[in-house]
């Protein structure tokens, strides 16, 4: 039998790429994620390229068509690919833009290896389970290549034991025999404290170092979770039970801000352990942008209130705050950039149509994306709340379309002005579908198709978003089908709202906003996901500058 033109013996990385795996246990919502972006940071500080890699175990193409209250936050990269909330927190704590390179769910890597087969690219070999490892070890050195990165960091969905996330783990194994110096596994795991029994358990992480070793993989490096820091009498059993150095234990217990952790893992030099391991030397050490972005956190004393008013936030009798994660990181950027201790607070937009009076007390208001007709009159209210109370507003893409939507009716008086998403027979559709997406829909081609990533916006001189900003032209990340009725436009501009901002060739509106108000402005875009925390975003700061003047 020919070998495959996509077998591991073609695909050969650069030299001098090296890998690090990056694995969970005990419980999932670990931290993975952060703690990869940490690693990131830590040896980027270090003076090496870095090029993160998130590996989904789940059949989806992309994170597009899941539930954000099951998945978390639909996280859009520049060249609009639809990924995982953890390439967020890769690209805020490496303070870099990723692109689609540095995905790869289970389902993406079954269907290019399906797709091959049916254009015969395996020479008629027998397409079996290796050629998924393959294609998972190509994808992991294809990320490597794509950012001409010195190290691959693989972030690993899933726990371990695990059946859906076992040919990643696979691949790592077989990635660790070939290039055997060349790679190191990370392993994250829970010690609880039980609280009828008192005391930190370790027994839960020794059995998910267990199931990792089953699987042929023996870990380089643990981190210790839990709500405490583990203590040497643990960390020795870890150590003992695992077969690592005592210095191989990293305690990574519950911090107030996920920004403290790259701190917390240098202090115990982990990127020292890990260089070494890789057998790396320190190129540089810096970290005091970092440090003096986290200082701002503690120093921060004034409290802003800010209201988020939405739907996706329970779980049974849970509320998340997952599904918007962006929105709720670049507040805090912005906030603590300007000394201050942001309060959000979550509001049902159900709860706010039966009592305006829950949004009394807010400094400001935003309405985040979202989809669908469910509580959307909760949100009008809202925003026809901050608009005649002087409230500071912010719409973010359905909350820009919403804010269109309730200028229509309230000051236009264009009695049931809609968008066609809620009501397709609306005498005003202020919010319509453009043709190609309608087309979309109705032949229901649902995946990826939307406006996606980064489009150019060219801003309006004299306008709010214009003076935050500092410049004429910017760039933005989409994810919507709906966009503002340009036949309405002439109606809109007479009326007192102001178009601030629309894409290059002017046919699609991108920002709205209102004169003789503290703040209100309505983005097309979602401005959260370039938020970092070395960089807020501008309309952010400026949203938070706006409600820390309003009086609580």
């Amino acid at each position: 039998m020919r070998a495959s033109k996509y077998s591991i013996i073609r695909a050969e990385p650069p030299n001098k790429m090296k890998y690090i795996f990056v694995s969970g246990g005990v419980i999932s919502g670990i931290g993975k994620g952060i703690a990869t972006a940490s690693i990131g940071l830590l040896l980027k500080s270090a003076g090496y390229k870095i090029s993160p890699l998130k590996m989904d175990p789940y059949l989806n193409v992309d994170a597009g068509t899941m539930n954000p209250i099951e998945h978390g936050e639909v996280f859009v990269l520049d060249d609009g690919v639809e990924t995982d909330q953890d390439l967020g927190h890769y690209e805020r704590f490496l303070n870099e833009s990723l692109t689609r390179a540095n995905i790869a769910t289970q389902g993406s890597i079954y269907l290019s290896v399906i797709q091959r087969e049916r254009n015969l690219e395996y020479d008629g070999a027998f397409v079996d389970i290796t050629h998924i490892t393959e294609e998972i070890i190509r994808r992991i050195n294809e990320a490597g290549k794509s950012r001409n990165a010195d190290i691959v960091l693989i972030e690993i969905g899933g726990t371990a034991g695990e059946y859906q996330n076992v040919l990643f783990l696979e691949a790592n194994r077989l990635l660790k025999l070939k290039k055997h110096d060349d790679v190191i596994h990370v392993h994250i795991t829970y010690l609880p404290v039980p609280p009828s029994i008192g005391e930190m358990k370790s027994k839960p992480a020794q059995m998910s170092i267990r199931d990792l070793n089953a699987v042929g993989i023996q870990p380089d490096i643990i981190l210790a979770r839990g709500e405490k820091p583990i203590d040497e009498f643990r960390k020795k059993k870890l150590a003992i039970s695992s077969g690592l150095e005592l210095e191989d234990i990293i305690s990574a217990p519950d911090v107030n801000s996920i920004y403290k952790v790259p701190i917390g893992f240098e202090n115990q030099n982990l990127s020292e352990r890990i260089l070494g391991k890789l057998k790396l030397k320190r190129k540089d050490k810096d970290l005091k942008e970092w440090r003096e972005f986290v200082s701002k956190i503690d120093a921060a004393k004034k409290v802003v209130k800010i209201g988020v008013v939405g739907k996706y936030f329970t779980t049974g009798d849970y509320t998340l705050a997952d599904s918007y994660i962006s929105v709720i990181e670049a507040i805090k950027h912005a906030a603590w950039t300007q000394g201050f201790i942001p309060k959000i607070v979550w509001l049902d937009s159900a709860k706010v149509l039966d009592d305006v009076s829950l949004l009394k007390g807010f400094q400001g208001i935003i309405v985040p994306g979202g989809f669908g007709s469910r509580d959307i009159e909760g949100k009008i209210l809202t925003i026809k709340y901050c608009r005649e109370n002087k409230i500071p507003y912010f719409g973010l893409c359905y909350g820009m379309q919403l804010a269109c939507v309730e200028y229509a009716r309230n000051v236009l008086h264009l009695t049931g002005a809609h968008t066609t998403e809620v009501d397709p027979q609306t005498k005003y559709p202020v919010i319509h579908i453009m043709p190609s997406q309608q087309k979309k829909m109705l032949n229901r081609e649902y995946g990826g198709t939307m406006r996606l990533g980064a489009w150019d916006c060219v801003l309006k001189k004299g306008t709010l978003a214009h003076k935050l900003y500092g410049k004429d032209k910017i760039s933005e990340r989409h994810r919507h089908r709906f966009e503002f009725n340009n036949q309405f436009l002439k109606k809109f501009l007479g009326g007192g709202m102001v178009i601030s901002g629309t894409t290059l060739d002017k046919q699609l509106v991108e920002i709205i906003e209102l004169k003789d108000h503290p703040f209100f402005i309505g983005t097309q875009f979602h401005p959260e996901l370039k938020s970092r925390p070395l960089d807020p975003h501008p309309l952010y700061l400026g949203f938070i500058k706006a409600a820390s003047e309003i009086k609580a």
